[in-house]
């Protein structure tokens, strides 16, 4: 029989609680969570209940965290990180060559250089079980907080996240965005300003993705109107294939057009000036990379990219198909 406090603290009761404190719409929550939104109901208040008092009260339509609500937010995210710091302790005490190693990879990163390095390590350490994860930028924070992937690959800097404090970053290299066009007049430009990429429709990622922002960002402080897009596609593959098929202008990371652009495509590339560029980079939790298996692994891709950098390997893999 269950005891209340097993209740107040039930690993499915916190999350609950977490979600909608995170949403503030139980709606939503029930969305994310994959459940009824009575049964989300049902579950905050068993633990109002428990607890003596409201967390939420409502203000019209708007839901908002009552002081009670703030205090078990707050013990909340002190038991994620006590057993975060437990796990982490725990793991640094296995075995450099064996075990787990979960990576996510956001989703509009070129792949290939991760995936190739991968295989390399598998063929010569065939206890560490890689598993990739390809994920929205909300979705390698959420994971990272909760601790459930080791490393994350990502774009940088990132201004959704306010409290870097538990997070440590190890760059692998500046990446550059490119413009891409079929534009003849503009084919032998090594540089285009921003202006001048406003008289054709676009095919960017969606809205919310970080590179859109980033276009978005660029223009504004340029002071030049965003360009107009026709189409948005979460991949880059998509939207590559969207751009060569239409005629539309783009831009996609110098990663990507480097593995897979074909001079039978005829896609004209150039920097932009002033140039759009950000920093690829590993992004874990504080000390995670003293965990041993991951010591190991973030030192064998460093050796992986000293014998060929990762520039010439993508070079490499759009010259071999």
């Amino acid at each position: 029989m269950k005891t209340k406090q097993e209740n107040i603290f039930s690993s499915k009761t916190l999350s609950y609680f977490l979600q909608l404190a995170d949403t503030m719409s139980y709606t939503q929550a029930a969305q994310i969570l994959g459940i009824t939104q009575p049964a989300l109901t049902q579950q905050i208040k068993k633990l109002e209940r428990n607890v003596g008092a409201p967390l939420f009260y409502s203000v019209g339509k708007k839901l908002h965290l009552s002081d009670a609500g703030y205090t078990m937010l707050d013990a909340t995210h002190q038991i994620y990180e006590a057993l975060n710091r437990a796990t982490d302790e725990i793991q640094q005490s296995t075995s450099a060559t064996q075990g787990e190693i979960s990576i996510g990879i956001l989703a509009s990163i070129e792949d290939r250089v991760f995936s190739n390095f991968a295989i390399q390590y598998y063929l010569e350490n065939h206890d560490v079980k890689i598993i990739f994860h390809m994920l929205t930028r909300k979705e390698i924070w959420e994971r990272l907080e909760k601790n459930t992937i080791d490393l994350a690959v990502m774009y940088l800097p990132d201004d959704n996240i306010k409290n870097w404090k538990p997070y440590a970053a190890k760059k692998i290299i500046k990446e550059d965005l490119l413009f891409l066009h079929h534009d003849e007049r503009l084919a032998k430009k090594r540089r285009i300003k921003l202006k001048d990429t406003l008289d054709n429709a676009w095919v960017t990622y969606p809205p919310q993705y970080y590179l859109n922002s980033i276009i978005r960002e660029s223009y504004k402080n340029e002071l030049v109107d965003k360009p107009y897009s026709a189409a948005h596609f979460a991949t880059p593959a998509q939207i590559y294939r969207f751009a060569l098929a239409t005629g539309v202008y783009t831009t996609l990371p110098q990663s990507f057009v480097l593995a897979h652009n074909n001079k039978q495509d005829k896609l004209w590339t150039a920097l932009f000036e002033p140039e759009i560029s950000f920093d690829l980079s590993f992004v874990f939790r504080k000390d995670k990379d003293q965990i041993p298996r991951i010591e190991h692994f973030l030192r064998a891709f460093e050796d992986y990219l000293t014998e060929k950098d990762y520039i010439s390997r993508l070079t490499e893999m759009s010259n071999e198909g």
